[in-house]
């Protein structure tokens, strides 16, 4: 499992899952406390692994470090924005954890200077708290600014003072709308040409397929809406 994870092979950890469904998936495999979802979040190129550790049944998404960093906290100290990307899918993730000195995950990405961790973050909609202006450890502004890092300051600032304008243009900026509108048309696709089924799974009614209408391909669509990143 640790060499799938740390050679970022998402084939060889799926196929491996499968074999052993009951595999610890976080057991701590580095004396800091680390886990393999840890070490997935360590690189870019480990990102394709990440969805098939956070489908696992018991993955605990916010499990901590010795130094109080969970995964999503990793990614972001190190700018490593496909992994955070991923991360931001899954709304089991705490965005907003603070690690062991009361940092959270925005702040370390300041800190890093990582411009376009922080634009996927805006633009995914996720909750992104600022931090208390003038305190150190959690002011992700106040770092930029001490960073020098002009253009974050720009952006969190952008952020602060109209979150709704700002994270359009940020979803404008990364073609995040194109994406989108991809993943729907390709879904609107399935359903007319009979590849994809929509199940009504209302406690009321049995589970039936529905067809092919264009009210259910909305309905799929607007499902789809809410991926993010």
């Amino acid at each position: 499992m640790e060499d799938a994870v740390l050679n970022g092979d998402a084939r060889k950890l799926a196929e491996l899952l499968r074999q052993d469904p009951s595999f610890k998936v976080n057991m701590v495999v580095c004396g800091d406390g680390r886990t393999l979802l840890h070490f997935a979040c360590l690189k870019s190129s480990r990102s394709a692994v990440i969805p098939f550790l956070l489908a696992h049944p018991d993955i605990d998404v916010n499990v901590k470090s010795n130094l109080g960093h969970i995964p999503f906290d990793l990614a972001c100290v190190n700018g490593f924005t496909p992994c955070v990307r991923e991360m931001l899918k899954d709304s089991r993730v705490k965005v907003n954890e603070p690690d062991k000195i009361g940092s959270p995950p925005l702040w370390q990405a300041a800190n890093g200077g990582h411009l376009d961790v922080v634009k996927w973050w805006i633009a995914c909609g996720r909750e992104m708290d600022l931090g208390k202006p003038g305190e150190y450890a959690t002011d992700a502004i106040g770092m930029a600014m001490r960073r020098g890092t002009t253009e974050m300051v720009t952006l969190l600032g952008r952020f602060q003072n109209d979150a709704t304008k700002t994270r359009h243009a940020m979803r404008v900026e990364l073609g995040w709308y194109d994406d989108q509108a991809a993943k729907m048309l390709a879904l609107v696709v399935f359903v007319s040409d009979g590849l994809l089924q929509i199940k009504d799974t209302t406690p009321s009614s049995a589970s039936a397929s529905a067809s092919a209408s264009s009210s259910s391909a909305s309905t799929l669509c607007s499902s789809v809406v809410t991926l993010c990143c």
